[in-house]
């Protein structure tokens, strides 16, 4: 199955009015259906109640079972992972805007950047060959969510908008017409995410974002430009097989 993913970026200058606008670019992005996305899901839950351990176990069983997982660490008080002395911290405190670490097994990146970037975005940009993406955190976000609660930290759930509440995970029995699940139960999660987001999933062959928005497309449209593009690409030297392609197409005047 090919993957075709397309960007296309318009570089603008640093100005009040640009930052605003790519707020409001960024935001956009969140009001498009999730259902052209790949499943997001955050699980959410007061300050040490448990929120990473749930995570490392229901990510070890989707592995398990097969699904090539990501996840999302939300961070709303900044964060430092760069170490001082170190040739990529060397690299930034020159002035760079974004460093990029690379080896034959990995890379990261560490970028500056106006407005924080929406989780679409960074889904689109670093995890779109996912099956699925967990996310620590973003208890705001629109995304389905399962909430953590421990007995020990609160018995008040910190989701009050019931119709984005997935599951509960908890020590305590809850009044809910939401499903729980006992906090050792991570199978049991792990089968609801099976259920609502991963039984019969066809993978989409195209994403368009223009300016980090999502641009939805219709299927004689995504034909269209999987086809054509593809068809294109094809014929070039060494390409005659691609099972994924990546185009950037940069605007700048």
């Amino acid at each position: 199955m090919q993957i075709i993913y397309v960007i296309f970026s318009r570089l603008k200058e640093t100005t009040i009015h640009r930052t605003i606008q790519k707020e409001i670019d960024t935001t956009r992005s969140c009001l498009l259906s999730l259902k052209t996305m790949i499943p997001v899901v955050s699980i959410v839950g007061r300050s040490g109640s448990g929120k990473t351990t749930l995570l490392e176990k229901v990510v070890g069983e989707l592995t398990k079972r097969g699904y090539r997982v990501g996840t999302i660490k939300h961070d709303v008080h900044g964060f430092e992972i760069d170490h001082e002395g170190k040739d990529s911290w060397r690299h930034k405190r020159a002035g760079a805007m974004t460093v990029v670490l690379s080896s034959g097994e990995k890379f990261a990146v560490i970028k500056d950047v106006d407005v924080e970037w929406k989780p679409e975005c960074l889904v689109s940009a670093f995890l779109s060959d996912m099956d699925i993406v967990i996310t620590e955190g973003y208890k705001r976000a629109g995304f389905p969510k399962i909430e953590v609660i421990r007995k020990a930290r609160s018995t008040k759930p910190v989701c009050t908008k019931t119709k984005d509440l997935l599951a509960i995970v908890s020590d305590i029995k809850i009044r809910s017409s939401i499903p729980r699940f006992d906090l050792n139960d991570f199978k049991g999660v792990v089968d609801l995410l099976e259920e609502r987001f991963l039984s019969g999933r066809e993978r989409r062959k195209l994403s368009l974002f223009v300016d980090n928005r999502e641009i939805p497309l219709k299927p004689f449209i995504e034909g269209l430009l999987v086809d054509g593009i593809a068809g294109m690409i094809k014929n070039l030297k060494d390409c005659a097989d691609p099972s994924r392609i990546e185009i950037r197409i940069d605007l700048r005047a």
